[in-house]
């Protein structure tokens, strides 16, 4: 544990920043599983979700934008096989 005041404040926005860091990874991992998933109906508006989720991720560096535009472009490819 942490002694020094500064440490211990970096303690808490750490573990604070960890817990909304995690929720957003998951509701993200999750969008972009529904997209998967979805039939021809919901896959559109799936991906949508999904696009608007992994460009603030990226945005955030919640992940590396480059990893955002690359899934995002698997997405889009799923999305054109099953229309």
């Amino acid at each position: 544990m942490p002694r020094i005041r500064s440490a211990k404040k970096r303690m808490r926005q750490s573990l604070s920043r960890t817990t909304v860091n995690r929720a957003q990874r998951s509701k993200l991992r999750t969008a972009v599983k529904k997209v998967r998933t979805a039939t021809a109906a919901e896959a559109e508006s799936a991906y949508a979700e999904a696009v608007k989720l992994l460009d603030r991720a990226g945005q955030k560096r919640l992940i590396h934008p480059n990893a955002a535009a690359r899934q995002k472009s698997r997405l889009a490819k799923a999305l054109a096989g099953k229309k």
